[in-house]
């Protein structure tokens, strides 16, 4: 694809150059700052003075000034011609012979007394642009010879040459390129690297050069373009490899030069232009009869045989400019890349972010989101440029002004989208996902609350499942643009959450109370009522608690006590007294009850108000249901349950105030039992289980119950007390209902007791109490599991008391041993108490044979605090 890369403008015209003269033809040129030095085939030097001249509409021209020219007296064209400013010498190679001319006066140098200054034989010569040498008054040379296979390297003064190294070649060279110590050599059959420091030699590839003309250029250090066969301009480094893609030009390529990033070719008709980063062809421009290319430190000079011209580049950044304008986006990148190195740091890293910026409006516009994004990124945009391009989206009090001169040529999104939907949506959805993307990134950095508000207005307007997510976080949208935008998409739990995150909570409860209460229409969170008693669960503000907590109440009161009994962890340092709860839940009997059992049985709290409290409300609620007619079983089981659950847990609850509320209540009887077990009633108890509700089963749990905090004692107790109540046939009698089934029915009880609980009772006891006319084959399994236990413990014991006394043997056996050991004391020796020697032979041993002083022991067991007496006390010495 092309592009306008350079301007081919005249430079000398053909009358300036050679007036009438038709025979006379360009050979060579060269170019020294403003300095144009062009050698023709009638043997002359023409200079001239090129000025370049800008219109008033930015036009660029020359304006060529003929100042001298000089015949050389050979008769020959001038084949060579090479400026070397530093000595104002021109190298020139006429009829074979290189020689150095004034470039001032075009007067040949005479040649200096020490040395010549003229080499004969030359067929082609160049200067090394990279010298080795550190004379900056001395010019390194290459030279060809006419029938020799050598390279010389030349010294050039500036009244002399100097021969400094002569170089072999396996063929006649017909072209050269120096820099450094490489040669670049173009043989007969081959191209080739030489290194002519130590002779290392690289053959590149095959070349004929009689077919066409071989072109050898130094491009940049250690690199050169060759032509190659099959139409191909290759590079190759120092090393003979090629870093760079081969360039893809014309077979009868003439001349070539490079004006970074391009390299510029010419053939009989055409002169092309190829990219060197991407190796694409860029421009063609039409140029009939040129015989000439070159570059001149970075300016692109080439001739016809009548005239010469300049090619001029464009300015990079209308380049640039010029391939975003056609959408050409990587090549534009491309361009902008690689001419990184001709452009100063910061003026590069300002033009490439605007070129990235650019580039990334130029995808988006064509919907190539991925690659957009990409670019944005790295270009660094300030992402109010995109959101300015969606209307409204802007908070209206943002300064942010665009960009100027504008990156992109779209007014907004419906100038982009033209009326299409479908690319207004996608465009939302890409906008939705970068700035969800960069939100928290720095490229967010200052433009916050216009990123955040523009956000929340796309989540509102697309219905987006992250606009609850984007207020429950950290955000920065503005209350007064966002309001509206969100009341608009009737989005009002969303409106709370931003009431919230804007520190005004009375709003928000406002808010989401009139959606509760069916006010206001959204089904955002259809768990909405359980949010607000979360909300309020949470929040440190007690005021709104106990403003908004009797709405609740009214509303579902299982839930709403939650309110109270879920406090947050954060809330806890300023949490509600539960004394002031109770008092705000009277009127809620539901919630109180539920309160209380998170005081009592979640948190447990030892307050014997809140556990009587607790028990009387269980107590009125079975009650009430106690005296519905008729009486629902079902929902009689469960408070029942919680009831008799509470009184045989709890020991903190007034079982006397709570007796005396059921005391004529023959329906509840078993709880009349657990509170006499309460106020260690037992009889009473068990009179109740055993005579009055026959629950067998519960009476044995009683004692279990009853005795589960006390020793064996207390608990063999309460079961004797249990089989004298079934054993008694007075109390039997005394009851109103007994019968002889249930005489039977009482003794069948004790024997069961007996048999499943005998390890409890006193055998000898039980034996005594029983009555004289039982069968032992009722007893069996009591007795068996009697006697067998009498024995382990009997036999358990005898071994106890053998192990004891043969640790009572070992001990007066070491007592015995320690007192007959000898004791050994000298003034040398120190007590271990107080590190002082003996004075006396009156010491005390410690066990383990250790002499101290007897007052140091007396001391320390005065000082003990319990009193312990060490043993071991003797005076043998």
């Amino acid at each position: 694809m092309s592009i306008k890369a350079f301007e081919l403008i005249p430079a000398v015209e053909r009358d300036l150059l050679m007036g009438d003269k038709a025979r006379i033809k360009i050979e060579c040129i060269e170019c020294c700052g403003k300095h144009l030095y062009v050698g023709t085939n009638d043997c002359f030097i023409h200079h001239f003075l090129l000025d370049e001249v800008t219109s008033a509409k930015g036009k660029l021209t020359y304006s060529a000034q003929k100042l001298l020219h000089k015949y050389l007296g050979l008769k020959k064209p001038v084949a060579e011609l090479r400026a070397a400013s530093a000595l104002e010498r021109l190298i020139v190679l006429c009829d074979g012979i290189v020689f150095l001319v004034d470039m001032v006066t075009l007067e040949t140098v005479p040649s200096a007394a020490g040395g010549g200054a003229k080499i004969r034989g030359v067929t082609a010569f160049c200067i090394n642009e990279n010298p080795v040498n550190g004379d900056p008054f001395c010019v390194e040379m290459g030279v060809l010879s006419l029938k020799r296979r050598t390279v010389q390297i030349y010294m050039v003064y500036e009244d002399r040459v100097q021969l400094l190294k002569e170089v072999t070649t396996p063929e006649q060279p017909c072209a050269v390129c120096l820099d450094g110590y490489f040669l670049c050599l173009a043989l007969a059959t081959q191209y080739m690297i030489l290194n002519y420091n130590t002779g290392a030699a690289q053959d590149l590839f095959p070349y004929n050069s009689e077919e066409r003309r071989p072109i050898v250029k130094r491009i940049g250090r250690e690199e050169f373009l060759l032509a190659a066969p099959g139409g191909l301009g290759m590079f190759a480094n120092a090393e003979g490899a090629s870093q760079r893609a081969p360039v893809n030009w014309s077979e009868s390529v003439i001349g070539t030069a490079v004006c970074f990033p391009y390299v510029v070719a010419l053939d009989e008709s055409f002169i092309t232009i190829h990219s060197m980063l991407d190796q694409q062809l860029k421009q063609t421009l039409s140029f009939r009869d040129g015989h000439i290319l070159q570059d001149f430190e970075g300016k692109v000079i080439l001739a016809s045989t009548k005239a010469v011209y300049i090619l001029v580049p464009l300015p990079l950044e209308r380049q640039i400019q010029d391939l975003l304008a056609s959408h050409r986006v990587e090549e534009a990148l491309i361009l902008t890349e690689g001419a990184q190195r001709n452009i100063p740091k910061e003026k590069f890293l300002s033009l490439h972010k605007r070129i990235l910026q650019q580039a990334g409006f130029i995808q988006f516009g064509q919907l190539q989101f991925i690659e957009a994004k990409e670019h944005f990124r790295k270009g660094q945009l300030d992402v109010r440029e995109l959101i300015s391009l969606y209307p409204l989206l802007l908070p209206a009090s943002s300064s942010f002004t665009r960009c100027h001169p504008p990156l992109h040529e779209f007014a907004d999104l419906n100038h982009l989208a033209q009326g299409n939907q479908e690319k207004v949506l996608e465009c939302k959805k890409f906008l939705i996902s970068y700035l969800g993307e960069v939100r928290s990134t720095e490229v967010a950095n200052g433009c916050r609350e216009d990123v955040d508000t523009a956000l929340l207005k796309l989540y509102a307007e697309q219905d987006h499942e992250s606009l609850l997510d984007l207020l429950a976080s950290d955000n920065a949208c503005l209350l007064a643009d966002c309001v509206p935008w969100l009341e608009k998409y009737h989005k009002y739990f969303a409106l709370g959450l931003l009431y919230h995150s804007n520190g005004q909570d009375p709003a928000a409860l406002q808010m989401w109370i009139r959606v509760a209460d069916g006010d206001l229409q959204d089904s955002t969170r259809p768990d909405l009522f359980e949010y607000i008693v979360d909300f309020l669960c949470s929040t440190s503000n007690q005021d709104l608690v106990w403003k908004y907590a009797n709405w609740a109440l009214h509303k579902d009161p299982t839930i709403a006590v939650h309110i109270f009994s879920k406090r947050s962890a954060e809330t806890a340092k300023s949490d509600l007294k539960p004394d002031d709860v109770i008092t705000y839940l009277g009127k809620h009997r539901v919630a109180l009850l539920l309160y209380l059992e998170h005081l009592v049985l979640e948190r447990h709290i030892q307050k014997e108000k809140y556990h009587t409290h607790l028990a009387v409300l269980y107590m009125d609620r079975v009650l009430s249901l106690l005296s519905e007619s008729p009486t629902n079983q079902e929902q009689l089981s469960k408070p029942r349950e919680q009831l008799q659950a509470l009184l045989r847990e709890s020991s903190l609850y007034r079982a006397q105030y709570l007796l005396g509320k059921m005391e004529n209540c023959e329906q509840l009887l078993l709880e009349r039992a657990l509170l006499h077990g309460k106020l260690e009633e037992h009889n009473e108890a068990l009179h109740i289980l055993v005579h009055k509700l026959r629950d067998f089963s519960s009476a044995e749990a009683y004692c279990i119950w009853a005795s589960s905090y006390q020793d064996s004692a207390y608990r063999q107790q309460l079961f004797h007390l249990l089989l004298g109540m079934y054993l008694d046939k007075n109390a039997a009698v005394e009851s109103q209902t007994a019968t002889c089934e249930d005489s039977g029915a009482l003794e069948m009880a004790a024997v069961d007791l007996l048999n499943r609980h005998g390890e409890v009772f006193d055998a000898v006891r039980v034996l005594r109490t029983l009555p004289d006319n039982w069968s032992l084959q009722l007893l069996r399994p009591f007795l068996g599991r009697t006697i067998r236990a009498n024995m382990h413990a009997s036999r358990t014991s005898q071994i106890a008391l053998g192990l004891a006394h043969s640790e009572h043997l070992q001990l007066l056996h070491d007592k015995l041993k320690e007192t007959k050991k000898p004791i050994t004391v000298s003034a040398k020796k120190g007590c271990h108490l107080c590190h002082n020697t003996f004075s006396e032979p009156d010491v005390v041993c410690l066990p383990g044979g250790v002499p101290v002083h007897a007052h140091c022991v007396a001391q320390r067991v005065k000082d003990s605090p319990t009193k312990k007496q060490l043993t071991n006390r003797n005076n043998h010495t």
